[in-house]
């Protein structure tokens, strides 16, 4: 497996890339020439910034705080240029007590167990990863950087569409059919 590892990271962030409706989510490590670059889903860049502020506040204390945050506040776009090296499949984010950190984990494949449940066969051919080795990017963080980063997958998030008052999906410029107002175009 070609493990790509940020122990610290000089920098650490998301973002996005495109007009509303059509963003491409990024996240990016780097320290000195080296950057690193992995396309993820708007969701997956809302769940890890949600799952990182949720263990900050049950395990940092102090450290993880916004007020820590502040000195790690990274507002400058993505480095240039933006290509993904590999997209991600899944996560992980984990505390280690030891260390008072944590270590965020992107996989360019799902779980083998997951590939297996969810097509009945060990890895099947037609994958997009088939015949790869698997990539893996492992950046670790003290508290107030992942403060700071679940900071910056909020605001990258937000930038987008507005919500529809009645049923919470994206409006399109010409509107939408929404749900809430029995298939009617709002």
């Amino acid at each position: 497996m070609a493990e790509h590892v940020f122990d610290p990271p000089e920098r650490c962030v998301a973002g996005s890339v495109g007009p509303p409706g059509g963003r491409t989510f990024f996240l990016q490590a780097s320290d000195g020439q080296r950057v690193m670059t992995v396309s993820l889903e708007k969701e997956q860049v809302r769940l890890l910034g949600e799952s990182l502020v949720e263990m900050l506040d049950d395990v940092a204390g102090d450290e993880g705080s916004e007020e820590a945050a502040e000195a790690f506040t990274d507002n400058a776009p993505l480095d240039t240029p933006i290509e993904d090296d590999f997209r991600v499949q899944r996560l992980s984010v984990a505390w280690e007590a030891g260390q008072r950190r944590i270590v965020l984990e992107a996989y360019d494949r799902p779980s083998e167990e997951d590939v297996a449940e969810l097509s009945g066969e060990e890895e099947p051919a037609d994958l997009p990863w088939a015949g790869l080795p698997p990539q893996s990017l492992r950046i670790v963080l003290e508290p107030g950087r992942a403060r700071a980063f679940a900071q910056r997958c909020t605001a990258s998030i937000e930038g987008g569409r507005p919500s529809c008052p009645f049923c919470g999906q994206p409006l399109d410029p010409g509107g939408h059919i929404c749900p809430r107002a029995n298939g009617y175009r709002r």
